[in-house]
C-alpha cells in the first residue's frame, strides 16, 4: 500500500502543469549586484581598474583611485538580449521603448516567446544614484531582472525567472605606503525579491505571492589593492564576496511569499593588471580576472578566467574590448564633466557545465549625470 502512494505522489510531480522552473540567475562569471557596462565590455575583468562608483560592487579599494568628488542624481543601465533587441524592433520605431518595458511583464514574454521558442529573453535595468569621492561612496541601488524562455523541446514550458535587488550602499577604502597598498570594505544592505517558475507555453500565467522568494542580508565585500611603483604599474588585486557568509532573513512579509532567497555563495575574485602610458594624453590598460577562485559554483576554469583591456584618450574617449564566459566583448565609452555615455556589448553561455555551447549575446546602454 505504501509504494501505491509513493507511486501516485510522484506521478502527480511529474504530471503537474506547473513545476520548478531551471532558468535562474546563478552566475559565477558576473556575480555584481548591479553591474557597470564599462566593466562588462572588458569581459568583467575589472577589479583592478575600478576607479568610480562601482568600486563599491567590484573592488572597494578602488575607492581610493576615485580623482574627484561626483554626485550623480541619475546613474542608470538599460541591457538587452540580442534576441529581444529583434522581437522589440518588429514594428515601428517608436513603439521600441514600450516594448522594453513590456518585456518585464511575464505575459507579453510568453506571447512574444511564442514566435521564438528556444531562445531566452534577458532584460536588466540597474540604478544607482550615489554620492563618491576619495575613499567614500553612498548610494542606493535598485536592479530588476528578468529572464524568460519556451523550450523548444516535447514539453515545450515557458519558464520564468525574475529578481529584484535593492537597498543601501556604503563603501570605505584606506590607503598605506604612499597608496601602494589599498583596502577598502563596502556594505550592501540587500531587499531581495525573485521568483522562478514553470508553466505549460499555452497556459494563461497567474502569479500568487507564493510563488516569490523574499528576504533581506547585509552583504560585505572586501576587497585589497597592490600597486608596484615600477613601470607599467603592476597591480594585484583580491576581493571577496559576502564575507561574512550571511544568509537572507525574513522580512515583516514573509510570511505571505514562498520563503527566503537562497544564500549568495561566498567567492574569491584576483586579479592582475598593467597600465602602461601609449602617448602624451594616452594610457593603455590590459586586466586579467580569475573569478571565484574557490569554485563556490563548481564551474569550468576556463569560464571564470576573464581578461579586458581599455584605451584611455584624454581620458574623455575609452575603446575597450575583453573576453569572459568564454565569449568576447567591446564597447565605447565618452566620458565629459558631468555626463558619462557608454555603449556595450558582452555575452554570456547559456549551458550549465559546457563551455562556448550557446552564445547570449547582449547589448548595454548606460548613462549617469550629475554634478
Amino acid at each position: 500500500m505504501m509504494k501505491v502512494r509513493v507511486g501516485l505522489l510522484l506521478l502527480t510531480l511529474f504530471s503537474s502543469n506547473q513545476v520548478l522552473a531551471a532558468l535562474d540567475f546563478e552566475d559565477h562569471a558576473f556575480p555584481e549586484f548591479v553591474t557597470s557596462a564599462r566593466a562588462l565590455a572588458m569581459g568583467n575583468a575589472f577589479i583592478n581598474k575600478v576607479d568610480d562608483s562601482w568600486a563599491a560592487f567590484y573592488n572597494p579599494a578602488g575607492l581610493g583611485t576615485v580623482r574627484k568628488f561626483d554626485f550623480q542624481l541619475l546613474n542608470m543601465h538599460l541591457e538587452s538580449s540580442s534576441k529581444l533587441i529583434s522581437a522589440m524592433s518588429d514594428g515601428p520605431a517608436y513603439k521600441i521603448p514600450t516594448n522594453y518595458i513590456k518585456s518585464f511583464d511575464p505575459e507579453e514574454m510568453r506571447s512574444i516567446l511564442t514566435e521564438n521558442r528556444g531562445e531566452i529573453m534577458h532584460s536588466r535595468v540597474n540604478l544607482f544614484p550615489n554620492f563618491t569621492t576619495r575613499y567614500f561612496t553612498l548610494g542606493y541601488m535598485v536592479s530588476q531582472r528578468n529572464r524568460s524562455v519556451i523550450n523548444n523541446d516535447s514539453a515545450n514550458q515557458f519558464e520564468i525567472a525574475e529578481r529584484r535587488d535593492h537597498g543601501p550602499v556604503m563603501a570605505l577604502n584606506a590607503s598605506l605606503f604612499g597608496g601602494v597598498l589599498k583596502l577598502g570594505v563596502s556594505g550592501v544592505y540587500l531587499m531581495r525579491r525573485e521568483m522562478y517558475k514553470a508553466i505549460d507555453h499555452d497556459q494563461q500565467i497567474n502569479i500568487q505571492d507564493s510563488d516569490y522568494r523574499i528576504g533581506s542580508s547585509v552583504q560585505v565585500t572586501a576587497g585589497a589593492r597592490l600597486t608596484l611603483p615600477y613601470t607599467y604599474l603592476p597591480t594585484f588585486s583580491a576581493v571577496l564576496r559576502n564575507a561574512t557568509n550571511s544568509n537572507f532573513s525574513k522580512t515583516s512579509d514573509s510570511e505571505n511569499f514562498g520563503g527566503v532567497p537562497n544564500q549568495i555563495k561566498q567567492t574569491v575574485d584576483v586579479g592582475f593588471s598593467v597600465s602602461p602610458q601609449i602617448g602624451q594624453a594616452s594610457r593603455l590598460h590590459f586586466e586579467v580576472n580569475l573569478k571565484d577562485l574557490n569554485d563556490s559554483y563548481d564551474t569550468s576554469f576556463r569560464r571564470r578566467v576573464a581578461g579586458g583591456v581599455e584605451i584611455d584618450i584624454a581620458r574623455k574617449i575609452f575603446l575597450r574590448g575583453g573576453y569572459g564566459d568564454g565569449w568576447g566583448s567591446g564597447g565605447l565609452g565618452i566620458k565629459l564633466r558631468h555626463m558619462t555615455l557608454d555603449l556595450t556589448t558582452y555575452a554570456v553561455d547559456r549551458s550549465r557545465d559546457g563551455f562556448r555551447e550557446k552564445e547570449d549575446r547582449r547589448w548595454v546602454f548606460s548613462f549617469a549625470s550629475g554634478f
